[in-house]
């Protein structure tokens, strides 16, 4: 492996190199070969360094060299060609991950390189050069060799060759390349794929499925900019039938994947991240760009061609492909003006037949079909031909055949939250299909089920409810066994992963997310069951022993530990309680964030709050509680390990302790004390101030008399220090205390001041004593407008919800000349990563520099936390704004400017009015 310390450490390893290349021996010439690509991967992240620049400009002219010219041998009659073609064509891929060099930009470098690209892909490799079998041509070097090729071409005009797509941050760099490569290299690239697609489809040539891959991605992008699709606008139908169409089908791979591993057949049919570089999910993206950017051209012809197959009676695996293309459209059809009317038609025509298909797999398509158009918005003018529908979906619920059981399931689904008729059909027996979900789920581990069980519960609450209890026992003989099994996964790939491909592959395993699945159905049940509190009583001790398993099991690195401290904050919320078995769970949280999940305190955080505010009474009388509470505020400020949204969170759990348990911590103010203004110099950021100082004002409300003369005891002045940054901050409330709760905490801790006895002030700040009344008043007078902001983000908030739930969203293109460039919310969204990625580049160049003084102008706002639940919620502001202390308010009221006591009086007013009037 290269150095990452080059050019410092290694000067002369450009030479060595070239030396290597240059020697015309063939194994010192691979040598160079693997030490190039080495170098390329070693620096391809790094973006401030010229380093790829030199390596490009002095390595990459004597690589293209050696491989045109290793092109010349037949290849037939070499072994090592391919195999250094092979690291050569990697070498230029790696090198362009990130940037494309200014040499890269130049002619002098693009001609030879493009030159030996298209040499590769219409090489012609004769059938002795590559062994027979199929799975093994895929793995052999000469079509690895070609799937390179394939990828770096796509990869120079999707990233810096597509003028029409390139980000607003990237035009000044690649613009002009770009406007080259749109017009010199890309119709040449169409135009050798388009002839290796005919030689493919004609039997004369074979391609891999990784080459075929690729050419599918560069079609799709061929799709959006106007030069291009004029190109291919002539092609796209003989595409679609020819080349995308028949990967669609039912081919006898998936035959063979149905008969001996149907639970894989369904992952990879139905689950879209299993299979993404595949040529079948390639095609079907074409076919998503095509009808949803160049609707007025493609859509109809599209579908014509479906209705031809559907027609002809053409034979059973090409009738489930124009239904798998029904169903991969279906978003797009069920939003097209002219065509969703006329669905039902279509499915009693051509899809309810095929539910009594003796092909299994047209009764699966079948399922899907009518499962995506309910999905997306069906609706059935004869509710006869509805409930055909339904009836054949619930047959299939007891298919022999696994695929099309899972298949109904899915549709099933689908049909009971868009239609009540078949809500109302099934409520009478969900038991039956909830024990089928179970049966499937435990049989498969397919997590795409436990959203059908999550909806069966969400929408038969009241008929589930007689055996939510047993449910939860058997999801949670389910979750235990999945976290075992996915446990003993981790401790063999921890044992033998070395590298992080390893990792990230081990990481992605099916009993995870399985039991992710279950987890979050669980969930779902406890939300389901707050009604009774008796039957939640019993889930919650059926659920702690799966949480107590995951928190010894450590099963720290999967999403398992979210998903288990969801369920524990909505335990102790919807109950209201901590019960006696679930005070083991908290000292488990207490041992694993002083050891493995020093990092999880986010996570944490609304069960530890529960905890204090549920349980405060056991609390107040466990000091070794007590204790742990104090330590990991103590250790979230402090430890060199966390940043500052754990700082932030360790000010929460702070918060929620003073409030929570006033009277029984007095022993912990100083240390708080302590922490907090060591916290506070040095905080950077304005959030983690506030939340700093916002424990400090906790502080002295939890005991104005003894926190003031304790703040002096324990660092000399900073009770007066301390006054001056809250009256600041009080005097921009808007900008520094933005949220109701800010305001309402500084309310209720000045009120608790005006109620001390004017000897109990400590001296340094008596001076400043009669400003408080003011204070407040500046609070109160920007509290209306914070309410009123606080209403407005819930009022949108809940409107993006609705608008969430409108899923998988597709638009249609029926707007304007179908022959311009498409800009859409897809490139819209690149543009916006690419300048979030300049910008933190920006950043990044600014901190290496030692630029590190801070820019108010660039501070992120504060924001509302609707979510944030405080004692103080209930508080109403304004009636604990009273007089109780006649001298103190004396003294202020005096000093008071006539605007301020026109406020004061009003306040005065508001606290008198009726509670249900006030709005706080």
């Amino acid at each position: 492996m290269v150095s990452h310390d080059f050019p410092e450490k290694w000067p002369g390893l450009l030479d060595d190199i070239k030396r290597l290349l240059g020697s015309g021996d063939i194994r010192e010439v691979h040598a160079g070969c693997v030490a190039a690509l080495e170098t390329a991967r070693a620096f391809r992240f790094r973006q401030q360094s010229d380093v790829m620049s030199k390596i490009v400009a002095e390595l990459f002219p004597t690589l293209v060299t050696i491989a045109t010219n290793m092109l010349q041998t037949p290849p037939s009659q070499s072994q090592e060609i391919p195999t250094m073609l092979h690291l050569i064509l990697k070498t230029y891929k790696t090198s362009i991950v990130i940037n494309l060099s200014a040499h890269q930009q130049s002619a002098e470098s693009l001609v030879p390189w493009g030159q030996l690209f298209f040499a590769v892909v219409n090489l012609n490799i004769p059938k002795e050069a590559v062994p027979e079998d199929e799975d093994e041509r895929e793995r052999s070097e000469w079509w690895i060799t070609k799937k390179w090729a394939y990828a770096t071409l796509g990869r120079l005009f999707h990233r810096f060759g597509n003028p029409s797509q390139l980000p607003t941050t990237m035009q000044k760099e690649y613009s002009a390349f770009a406007q080259h490569f749109v017009s010199m290299f890309a119709p040449e690239i169409l135009n050798i794929y388009l002839r290796q697609v005919e030689l493919y489809v004609s039997g004369q040539n074979w391609l891999s499925k990784k080459c075929q891959y690729h050419i599918f991605s560069f079609f799709t992008e061929c799709v959006k900019p106007k030069s291009t699709w004029t190109l291919l606008k002539p092609h796209f139908e003989t595409l679609v039938s020819s080349f995308a169409f028949p990967h669609l089908c039912f081919t006898p791979t998936k035959q063979a994947l149905w008969e001996n591993d149907p639970v894989d057949y369904i992952r990879i049919s139905v689950d879209e991240y299993e299979s993404y570089s595949t040529p079948v999910s390639a095609s079907t993206t074409f076919l998503f760009s095509l009808a949803g950017n160049r609707t007025k051209t493609t859509f109809m012809p599209i579908l014509g061609f479906i209705n031809n197959i559907l027609r002809s009676n053409s034979p059973a695996p090409q009738r489930f492909g124009a239904l798998n293309m029904t169903a991969a459209l279906g978003p797009w059809i069920m939003k097209h003006p002219e065509v969703r009317n006329s669905m039902e038609h279509f499915i009693q025509q051509f899809v309810t037949p095929e539910f009594s298909s003796p092909e299994p797999y047209l009764r699966g398509i079948a399922c899907e079909v009518v499962g995506t158009v309910a999905k997306h918005g069906m609706e059935w003018a004869s509710e006869e031909n509805l409930n055909a529908n339904f009836r054949c979906i619930a047959a299939a619920l007891d298919d022999p055949e696994f695929p099309v059981r899972v298949h109904a399931a899915l549709s099933l689904t689908e049909l009971i939250v868009a239609q009540e008729s078949v809500r109302n059909q099934v409520a009478p027996q969900v038991g039956k299909v909830i024990q089928d979900l179970l049966k499937l789920s435990d049989e498969t581990d397919l997590d795409i089920l436990n959203h059908s069980m999550e909806v069966m519960v969400e929408q038969f609450q009241e008929e589930l409810l007689p055996v939510a209890a047993q449910l939860t026992s058997r999801l949670c003989e389910s979750y235990l066994r999945l976290a075992r099994e996915s446990s003993i996964q981790d401790s063999v790939a921890d044992s033998s992963a070395n590298d992080l491909e390893s990792v990230m592959a081990d990481a992605d395993d099916d009993k995870t997310y399985a039991a992710m699945g279950v987890a979050k159905t669980i969930y779902t049940i406890v939300t389901s069951v707050d009604s009774s509190p008796e039957i939640l009583a019993q889930i919650q001790e059926i659920i702690i022993p799966i949480i107590v398993y995951t928190l010894e099991a450590k099963l720290l690195g999967k999403y398992l530990f979210d998903n288990v401290y969801d369920l524990i904050d909505s335990l102790t919320f919807k109950t209201r309680s901590v019960s006696p078995s679930m005070w083991p769970v908290f000292e488990l949280t207490y041992k694993l964030f002083k050891n493995d999940a020093v990092d999880f305190l986010e996570e944490m955080l609304p069960s530890l709050d529960n905890f204090i505010s549920y349980g405060a009474e056991t609390i107040k009388q466990r000091p070794d509680y007590k204790q742990m509470l104090l330590d990991i505020y103590t250790t979230a400020i402090t430890s060199d390990h966390l940043g500052e949204n754990d700082r932030v969170n360790g000010c929460k759990l702070a918060e929620s302790m003073l409030l929570n348990l006033r009277g029984h911590i007095d022993d912990f103010l100083q240390s708080m004390l302590t922490t907090t203004f060591d916290g506070i110099e040095a905080a950077e950021t304005s959030t983690l101030k506030l939340s700093l100082l916002e424990v400090t004002i906790n502080c002295v409300l939890y005991n104005p008399a003894a926190v003031l003369p304790l703040m002096e005891s324990t660092r000399p002045g900073s009770s007066r220090a301390f006054f001056d940054k809250w009256f600041a901050a009080i005097k921009n409330s808007e900008k520094q205390l933005p949220r109701v709760h800010d305001k309402k905490l500084s309310i209720v801790t000045l009120t608790a001041l005006m109620e001390m006895e004017p000897g109990m002030v400590p001296e340094p700040l008596r001076e400043g004593w009669p400003g408080i009344v003011a204070g407040a008043l500046r609070l109160f007078k920007d509290l209306p407008k914070a309410i009123a902001d606080r209403k407005a983000l819930q009022e949108a908030m809940e409107e993006d919800e609705d608008d969430d739930d409108l899923d998988d969203e597709k638009v249609l293109n029926m707007e304007g000349g179908d022959d311009e460039d498409v800009w859409d919310e897809d490139s819209a969204y690149l543009e916006m990563l690419a300048s979030e990625g300049a910008r933190l580049r920006a950043k990044s160049e600014k901190l290496a520099a030692g630029d590190d003084d801070d820019d108010e102008s660039e501070e992120e706002d504060i924001e509302e936390e609707l979510g944030y639940i405080s004692p103080l919620d209930s508080v109403n502001p304004y009636d604990a704004f009273q007089m109780r202390n006649p001298a103190g308010y004396q003294a202020a009221t005096t000093a008071l400017s006539v605007d301020e006591q026109t406020l004061l009086m009003e306040v005065m007013r508001i606290a008198d009015e009726p509670p249900a009037n006030v709005v706080a």
